[in-house]
C-alpha cells in the first residue's frame, strides 16, 4: 500500500514559485497597461519584445502582473481583462475547469488488439501523449500531478476553485482498493492545500476548500461494473463513470478479444443510470471486421436504450506495440483514411441526440504513433467544415454551448426534452437562447417500476438528479461577469422544475448525485445529508 504520509502547504512552494525577473516584469507592465486602455493584447505584445532576442512577453507573464496588481489593492478585479489575456480560454469556457490525472501501470483485466503496451504506462496509453507525459513526468503521483496542473492552469489566467477531476489510467475498478482510496485522498489533499488523516477528513475539507472538487470520474470496462462497485465508487465521490463500450456488436468485440459483451455494457449502462451517475461511452470505429456500412449501423445502436450522457469517438488508431499491427501484416486489417473518417463521422454526427455531449473525436496520439491511416488529431475541426459545407450541424452539447457569448435571461427558453432510457424516464431540463444556444441543463431521472433494485436507502422512492450544468466561462465563487450564464441563479430555477416535475410524477423524495465540492450549493437548496446522495423529501 502506498505511503500515507500528510503534506502541508509548503509541499506546494514549488510549484508556486515563478522566476520572473525584474525587466521581464517590467515590460509586462508596460503591455498591460496598454491592453487595459484599450489596445489589441497581440499589438501590446509585440511592442514589448524580451530583450536578448528571446522573442515576445507570454500571457502568463500578463496574468502574473495582473494578479500582482489585484493582490497589492491597485487595481480592483477586472473579469473582463483576464478574459483578454488568459491563455487557451476555450479550456474553461464549459463553466468548470478540467484537471486530469492517471494512474500508475497496473495490469488491465481486458486483452483488446487495438491497445498499445508499454511498460511505463497504464495499458491503452503512450508516454507522448499530452496529458500521459505529465504524469509520467511526475511518477503518476496524484498529488503531484493535481498540484502542478492547479498551478499551471492558474498561471495562465484560469480559475481553478471549481475542478472536475479526470482520473484515467485503465481500468478503474481493476485496481487495489487501498491504492483507489490512497488516490484519490491524495488528490483532493493537493486541491485543499493540505494533508488529512482520511479521505472522509479531505472530502469534508473541500466542501468549502479554494479548489473544490465538482465532479469526480473515473474509467473502466462495463464487465467491472456491479452493485459492490458503485457502492464502493459513490463513497470515493465518483459522479461520472467512462466507459469503453468500443462496438455495440458482440462478433467485432470477439474477434477484437474485447473480453465483454453487449449485454455487459446494456447492464453497467443500466446500474450506473439507476444509481445516478453521469454516463460516458467510448464508441471506435474501424475495429478489425467493421466496414464503413456497419459502422454507421452499430452507431445507432447507441441511441436504443443506453442514451449515454456523453460519448468519446475514438477511431482506432493502427500502432506499432499494439496486436492489430500483426493483423494489418499479414493484410487482415486495413485503417479507414483520414476523407473516410471525416465522411463517416460527418455522416453521424448530426444524428447525436440534443441531450448528449460529444468530448472528442480522436485520441490525442501524436502522429509518428501511426502507422498507418489517420494521422490528423484536428478531425473534429475537419468534420465541422465538412458539415458546414454539407450545410448541416450537430446538435450536441459541445456544438450548442453558449461558451463566452453574453446572454438575456429574459430571452432564454426552458425545454423538457423527455425520452426513454432502458428503465428510466429521463428529463433534459434546458435554458437555450433565441439561436439555440445552451446556457445550462439538468438531467433528471425517473426510474420506472420495473428498474433493477439499487437498495441504497436513499434513493428508495427517488427521482435523481444526475447533473446540474450551467455553461459560460468559468467564473469564481461569488463572482460575477454582466451577460455571463454562471451565477445568474439557473440552477436554482432548474432544481425547482425537476422538484415539480418529481412531485408531478409521484416520487416521495429527490436525490442529488452530488460532488463533494457541490454539497453546500445543495445544502443551501434545502436537501439533506443521506448516507451516499444528498436528498430532499417531496
Amino acid at each position: 500500500m502506498p505511503d500515507r504520509k500528510v503534506t502541508n502547504k509548503r509541499d506546494l512552494a514549488w510549484y508556486k514559485s515563478r522566476k520572473y525577473t525584474p525587466e521581464k516584469l517590467d515590460l509586462a507592465r508596460k503591455a498591460l497597461d496598454e491592453i487595459r486602455n484599450g489596445r489589441k493584447v497581440f499589438d501590446a505584445i509585440r511592442r514589448y519584445p524580451l530583450p536578448n532576442g528571446e522573442g515576445f512577453l507570454g500571457k502568463h507573464l500578463l496574468v502574473a502582473v495582473y494578479r500582482q496588481h489585484i493582490k497589492s489593492g491597485e487595481w480592483k478585479p477586472d473579469p473582463a481583462l483576464l478574459a483578454r489575456i488568459r491563455m487557451k480560454p476555450m479550456r474553461t469556457l464549459s463553466g468548470v475547469t478540467t484537471v486530469t490525472v492517471l494512474t500508475k501501470p497496473y495490469p488491465c483485466p481486458g486483452h483488446c488488439i487495438f491497445c498499445p503496451t508499454d511498460v511505463r504506462m497504464p495499458k491503452s496509453y503512450l508516454p507522448d501523449e499530452p496529458g500521459a507525459m505529465r504524469a509520467l513526468h511526475h511518477n503518476f503521483d496524484p498529488y503531484d500531478q493535481v498540484a502542478a496542473r492547479i498551478d499551471a492552469l492558474e498561471s495562465i489566467g484560469h480559475p481553478t476553485d471549481k475542478i472536475e477531476l479526470l482520473v484515467l489510467g485503465g481500468t478503474w475498478n481493476a485496481y487495489r482498493k487501498d491504492y483507489q482510496e490512497w488516490f484519490i485522498h491524495r488528490c483532493l489533499d493537493a486541491m485543499n492545500e493540505q494533508g488529512t488523516a482520511t479521505l472522509s477528513d479531505a472530502q469534508l475539507f473541500n466542501e468549502t476548500a479554494n479548489h473544490r472538487n465538482v465532479g469526480l470520474v473515473v474509467e473502466t470496462r462495463p464487465d467491472q461494473i456491479n452493485l459492490q462497485e458503485i457502492e464502493w465508487m459513490r463513497s470515493l465521490g465518483v459522479t461520472k463513470v467512462q466507459m469503453g463500450a468500443q462496438s455495440l456488436d458482440d462478433h467485432i468485440l470477439e474477434i477484437n478479444k474485447r473480453g465483454h459483451t453487449v449485454a455487459d455494457t446494456k447492464k453497467a449502462v443500466t446500474l450506473l443510470r439507476a444509481a445516478g451517475f453521469k454516463i460516458v461511452l467510448h464508441w471506435m470505429p474501424n475495429l478489425l471486421g467493421a466496414t464503413i456500412e456497419s459502422d454507421k449501423e452499430d452507431f445507432t445502436k447507441l441511441w436504443q436504450g443506453l442514451d449515454p450522457d456523453e460519448i468519446k469517438i475514438y477511431p482506432t488508431q493502427l500502432l506499432k506495440n499494439a496486436e492489430l499491427y500483426n493483423y494489418w501484416k499479414r493484410g487482415e486489417y486495413k485503417p479507414y483514411t483520414t476523407d473516410q473518417l471525416i465522411d463517416l463521422i460527418a455522416d453521424i454526427k448530426p444524428t447525436i441526440p440534443r441531450y448528449c455531449r460529444v468530448n472528442r473525436i480522436v485520441r490525442d496520439i501524436p502522429s509518428e504513433n501511426v502507422v498507418e491511416g489517420n494521422k490528423r488529431t484536428s478531425l473534429r475541426q475537419d468534420v465541422q467544415r465538412e458539415l458546414a459545407r454539407r450545410n448541416t450541424r450537430c446538435q450536441c452539447i459541445r456544438c450548442r454551448e453558449v461558451r463566452s457569448q453574453k446572454i438575456d435571461p429574459k430571452h432564454l427558453q426552458l425545454d423538457d426534452l423527455v425520452y426513454q432510457a432502458e428503465f428510466a424516464e429521463e428529463h433534459f431540463l434546458s435554458y437555450v437562447t433565441r439561436q439555440d444556444k445552451l446556457a445550462g441543463f439538468l438531467r433528471l431521472s425517473l426510474p420506472l417500476p420495473q428498474s433493477p433494485q439499487i437498495g441504497f436507502d436513499d434513493l428508495m422512492g427517488a427521482a435523481i438528479i444526475r447533473e446540474v450544468h450551467v455553461y459560460g466561462q468559468s467564473l469564481l465563487v461569488g463572482e460575477e461577469q454582466q451577460g455571463a450564464a454562471q451565477h445568474a441563479g439557473f440552477g436554482s430555477k432548474l432544481i425547482n422544475t425537476a422538484k415539480q416535475i418529481a412531485r408531478q410524477k409521484g416520487y416521495q423524495r429527490l436525490a442529488v448525485i452530488s460532488a463533494i465540492g457541490t454539497r453546500q450549493y445543495y445544502l443551501k437548496r434545502g436537501f439533506k445529508r443521506g448516507k451516499l446522495y444528498l436528498i430532499q423529501e417531496l
